[in-house]
Formats: structure tokens, sequence, C-alpha cells
């Protein structure tokens, strides 16, 4: 943005309240190393002109209109990319997901929503999937564009809307049968209720198709499969299309299984997934997101003491579906089901991909590049390297030693705009 002289105070004041400011027209930055998506290097610099990368590597000449920055025993790593957000949700413990779908009201998400995205893009996520709005409409889109106008700070979105799921499957369900109660998703049958359900998404703004291939609607309320493999074929063929992908949350070994033959893009969850199915996700090309911290989040919020208490069942059983994963060599995105914890905290999933036996360099990848290829928006983020957007932040230390250091933001750029 272009300030005039006189409103100095004003750009002053508004980057203290807003964590904002104004973009000079060309930086070299001078880290200690510099993460370029795929690797660690130590030595390089990196010039940022206007909001794109121009140069990357040891010894860029620069002019004197050039502004360098030099950071001292810190890393330049890509923006990171949140893989499975809900910028529309708060965490359980604050209010229910019951009672933040049925009695906040659409002015308290949005509000809600709009802290949500500074809180993300300032913890160094400059990118965000957020797959779906839980009972908020189509207000994601609102958002996004709200976001990309310039009028409040946060990551560039890729959005899912409403989601699909089976009619009876999802909730709320807190009430009295005989009441019909607003769902937090898009009741869809069949392929063609499938199909038109998901191209009135597509119309409205979404850049990806979110369906519920199983939810917790079986007997004794388990985890069971809520679409026929063929229902999926089509709505991938349809979504297809259109340039759109499908993704799925599934936690179930059949859930797993026709999503795979009916060739979604990503799986989210995969809790039960066994060494089997990683293998048939390897070999069709689809990616697992595991979301490991919302587990453990709802797990805390019924009294678990982490390092403290035993694991619960569930989070022992997660390990092993997750080792599983790993020694399969499927591709692993990073994506937390942010929302179910705090926005912000969005770092917590990359220590617990860590905790649960990744090598904190794969996890980096993960929350760049590899993101970036399974979100086909590796044209523009998730690498260091001339011609992409200027999405970039320094965290201190070297995170591919303690991934914790992702934590110790130092500068955030976005668009070639300092926050």
């Amino acid at each position: 943005m272009h300030i005039k002289p006189f409103h100095s105070f004003l750009v002053i004041l508004s980057t203290f309240i807003y964590g904002m400011s104004f973009s000079q027209s060309a930086y070299l930055l001078k880290p200690s190393r510099v993460f370029d998506g795929e690797e660690m290097h130590t030595g390089w610099t990196v010039l940022v002109r206007d909001n794109k990368i121009v140069a990357v590597g040891p010894n860029i000449p620069v002019d004197k209109e050039v502004k360098i920055i030099e950071f001292k025993n810190s890393s330049l790593l890509p923006g990171l990319i949140e893989g499975h957000s809900h910028l529309f949700l708060h965490p359980y413990n604050e209010v229910s997901w019951d009672d933040q779908v049925l009695k906040e009201s659409r002015a308290e998400r949005v509000a809600r929503a709009t802290v949500h995205a500074r809180k993300t893009l300032l913890a160094g996520f400059t990118t965000v999937r957020d797959l779906g709005t839980e009972g908020a409409g189509y207000d994601d889109v609102g958002l996004k564009q709200a976001i990309e106008k310039g009028i409040i700070p946060g990551p560039r979105m890729l959005v899912a809307t409403r989601a699909i799921v089976a009619t009876g499957s999802y909730g709320p369900k807190n009430l009295s049968y005989d009441i019909e109660t607003p769902k937090g998703a898009a009741e869809a049958d069949g392929a063609d209720g499938l199909i038109k359900e998901l191209r009135n998404q597509i119309g409205k703004g979404a850049d990806v198709i979110k369906i519920y291939a199983d939810y917790r609607w079986g007997l004794n309320k388990d985890a069971a499969p809520t679409f026929t493999l063929e229902e999926l074929k089509k709505a991938v063929e349809a979504a297809n299309s259109s340039g759109r992908e499908v993704v799925v949350h599934s936690s179930t070994v059949e859930g797993m299984r026709r999503s795979i033959l009916a060739g979604v893009s990503t799986i989210e969850h995969g809790d039960e997934g066994t060494p089997e199915i990683f293998r048939m996700m390897k070999e069709h090309g689809i990616a697992l997101c595991p979301t490991l911290s919302a587990g453990e989040a709802i797990a805390q919020y019924h009294g678990w003491r982490k390092g403290i208490d035993p694991e619960p069942e569930h989070i022992k059983a997660k390990r092993v579906s997750f080792r599983y994963a790993l020694e399969s060599g499927v591709t692993i995105l990073m994506g937390g089901d942010v929302g179910v914890y705090a926005h912000g905290d969005n770092a917590r999933e990359m220590e617990a991909m860590v905790d649960y036996g990744m090598k904190p360099l794969d996890v980096l990848r993960s929350a760049t590049s590899v993101n970036a290829d399974v979100f086909k928006i590796a044209d523009k983020v998730g690498r260091i390297k001339p011609g992409l957007l200027a999405d970039l932040i320094i965290v201190e230390g070297d995170p591919t030693e303690n991934i914790s250091q992702v934590r110790k933001i130092k500068w955030v750029m976005k668009d070639g705009v300092v926050y």
C-alpha cells in the first residue's frame, strides 16, 4: 500500500494495532540459513522486489535502492501452509461445537474468524486450506475476499464452503429428534444429489469440495461409511471436471478404501488406516492429512493430562496408524484441524508430527512444498525460488534441529508486505 509522508503517524498507529506494515519496493534478506522448501542452505540470501522473489542464493548483486535486512541466528522459510483449518470454529473447551453452530450468531462467528485469520498469519502461516464453515454458510468466501482486498490481514485461503454430508449423519443432534436443527454441513444423497450440491458450492465460490466419506452415525455411534463407492466416484468426476479436487473426511478402513477407489485428492484424519490402506493411497497418489493434534486436544478437554497421565487408547492407536503411514511412503500433509484448538497455535501439529516419528526436515517440507504441490498452488507459494510470490517468514534458530523454533517468529511477509 502507498502511504503519503504526512500520514506516517497513522501508519505507525495502524501497524501497532493491526500488525500490518507497508511494503518496500525491494529487500535483500540475509538470514543465517535459508530453507527453500526442500533443503536448508547456509550463506544464501533472498532478493524480493515488490511482491515477487527475484533471486535466491549466495552473493546476489543489488543496487543502492534495495533495503538490506540481516537476521542473525535465524532461518528464512517459505510462508507455512496450514492444510486443515476451520477459521469459523474456536476451541471446544471454550464453547462446544454444537453450541457454536446453534447459539453463536453469524456476526459473532465472522468476527471471531477475522481475529483467527490475523492470528494465523502472524504465526507464520501465510496460506490455509479451510475445510468447512461448520454452519456458517459461505462466509469463508467473504472472509477470503476481504483478505484479498486488503480489508483485513490474513492468510491466502483455499475454501470448501459448507462441506457435504449424507442426510441424517451429521450434527448438531443434541435436541429432540422431532426438532429440525441447523446442520454443520450441507446434506445430499445419491449421485445426482451430490453433484447438484457440489456444483452449488462451486457456484458460491468453493475452491475445493469436502465430503464426509464416513461419520459417527453407526450403531452405538461408531464411525461408519456414509456414501457408496459409486456416489463418491460420480462426485469426484463432477468436481474434477471443474478443475477442483475432492477431499474427504474419513477415519474408517472402508470409508478410506471407497475414497481411494473413487479418486479423491486427500484423506483427512485416517485414524484406522492400515498398512494395506496406506499402500493403496500411495499407489493411487492420494495424500494423508493426519490431524494428530485435534485428537490430542479433544482428549485433553475430557481430562487427559498429556505428559502426566497414560495416553488414551485412541491416541496410542493413532501413533500406530501414523507409523504405518510413514512406513508406507504415502505423501503426508501438515494440517492440524485448527479450530478444535486455538488458531495461531498451528505449529502444535508440526510438533506432534515430530513427536509421532517424523523428521523435522520432512515436517517442514510437508508444511511448505508438499502442501503446495498437493493443493496445486506450487506455481505461487510453498518454495523460495525466483518467480514465486514473496510469502516468507523468519524464525529464530534452526527448525531442522528443533521443530519448535517455528514458533519463534521474528518476521512475516505475505505478498511482499511485511506484517
